[in-house]
């Protein structure tokens, strides 16, 4: 299943970039992330790994993401546990002097005999992805 939206921020590409690279913010801007801690230090790079846990009703689920890509404009974020694969695709743009265009795009592949839940879980994961595009807009706006 997937999710896209696009959105502008007031705020600057770099911070833009700089707040969503860290995938520990998830806690602030992702809506059933209850936590997510970095296995390593130093500024986020290609190879970073966080222990990320998420709460859906009463399932709690938890995957370690590893950064995968990381340019000027996009970040690619791998979760993966023994029931789920995640990727979260960001890019953005600046379309302005402090003015910058993100493109989340979330993609949730089940495995298993959990493929059964897609339907399911589809609803939520879409409801989600509003709260998601107000967050993020709150978390870079204060830090802008």
């Amino acid at each position: 299943m997937e999710v896209s939206r696009t959105f502008d921020v007031s705020a600057p590409r770099e911070v833009v970039r700089t707040y969503l690279a860290d995938f520990s913010n998830t806690v602030e801007w992702d809506p059933p992330t209850v936590k997510c801690v970095r296995r390593d230090a130093g500024e986020p790079r290609v190879g970073s790994t966080w222990d990320n846990t998420t709460k859906m009703g009463r399932s709690t689920t938890e995957l370690v993401y590893e950064l995968t890509e990381l340019t000027d404009t996009g970040l690619v974020f791998r979760g993966e546990n023994g029931s789920v694969v995640a990727e979260d695709h960001i890019t953005f743009v600046e379309t302005g002097p402090g003015r910058t265009r993100i493109t989340y795009h979330a993609t949730l592949s089940f495995k298993g005999f959990r493929k059964l839940a897609d339907p399911i879980a589809k609803l939520g994961f879409t409801r989600l992805a509003k709260d998601v595009v107000a967050n993020i807009t709150r978390e870079v706006e204060k830090r802008a």
